[in-house]
């Protein structure tokens, strides 16, 4: 008989083999569509931009401001109500001018923008907690809890946001007349999230009346999951996707209540002026030659809006493969 030429090659042992690891969260973000979506759209990208440098300089406003304009000692009367740096009679020192009180007006807006989007984005987070659990319960439970949720959110819907805001900033000034900046901040806040829980309501309500009667939550029935679980564990993660989308468009319009709030004077205190507190004091001096006390803050108040919605555009189709 022939020897056979076949060469036989050894098997390596289970603990030569190498086992592939799972992508990382970070690994499937830039792998997934949200993020080719992003890189492929010139709007999202400059909203982003233009977004990340108001947040940067509106977060450490200490550090790059180049004036601190809360320091009442660095202020100069004599310096009031200068135009900015290419105008005749401007000062390198203030590239954008001046207020009525000597206050450089681009570090001015760097700590304005900075009180604004801290009542803006924790207005909508509260918001946002308030009308998803609401949504949730009575999307989940029907009947008449359903019924009463809906029936108040039809009727805070017959109110104009900006009066139910104005209504229960007055109740808590009223309630607390002498309330420090803290308080009138946190009365600022449950205003404008007040007026701005029901959206999230109804969105989570009509999404999670799809969710409840899918195969997965009447498994979850069958082997004894509670409802409070069903609810928090499985159809909570399904219903995000809307909320994100609102919760990112809501940040913009909340900016904009509080300025319109503080530019009617009712507002944050005037010890911590805002990019509204700016708008409301430059307009005395529009008519008189100092337009730059209420335009810039009027344009900042713009930039922060318009590139806050246009990320929401861009997430609501991201997030819906049937827009894209």
């Amino acid at each position: 008989m022939e020897r056979s030429d076949v060469t036989l090659t050894p098997v390596s042992p289970a603990s030569d083999l190498v086992v592939q690891k799972a992508p990382g969260a970070v690994a499937r973000f830039f792998d997934g569509d949200v993020w080719h979506s992003f890189i492929r759209s010139p709007v999202a990208m400059t909203a982003a931009i233009v977004a990340f440098v108001c947040v940067f300089c509106a977060t450490f406003a200490g550090f790059v401001a180049p004036h601190d304009t809360q320091d009442l000692a660095t202020l100069e009367l004599a310096d009031a109500r200068l135009p900015p740096a290419w105008m005749a009679d401007g000062k390198s020192t203030y590239l954008l001018g001046t207020d009525d009180q000597g206050r450089d007006i681009l570090s001015a807006l760097m700590f304005g923008a900075r009180i604004s989007l801290f009542v803006g984005v924790a207005s909508v987070l509260l918001s946002m907690v308030v009308g998803v659990s609401f949504g949730l319960l009575a999307g989940f439970v029907g009947g008449k809890t359903d019924a009463f949720i809906m029936r108040v959110c039809d009727v805070m819907l017959s109110f104009p946001s900006i009066l139910v805001a104005l209504l229960i900033d007055g109740v808590g000034r009223a309630m607390f007349p002498n309330a420090h900046d803290t308080l009138a901040f946190a009365v600022l806040i449950i205003a404008i999230s007040l007026s701005g829980w029901v959206q999230y309501a109804r969105t989570v309500r009509g999404s999670t009346l799809v969710e409840r009667n899918k195969e997965y939550v009447q498994a979850a029935r069958v082997i004894g999951v509670t409802s409070l679980r069903i609810m928090r564990r499985h159809v909570l993660p399904n219903v995000m996707g809307p909320v994100l989308v609102l919760a990112t468009i809501q940040v913009a319009t909340a900016i904009i209540i509080e300025a319109t709030l503080s530019f009617l004077g009712v507002g944050v205190p005037p010890t911590s002026p805002s990019l509204g507190t700016m708008i409301r004091v430059g307009n005395d001096f529009l008519f008189s030659g100092e337009w730059w006390i209420t335009i810039f803050p009027g344009l900042v108040l713009v930039m922060i809006a318009l590139s806050v919605n246009l990320l929401g555009d861009w997430l609501r189709d991201a997030l819906n493969p049937r827009l894209r």
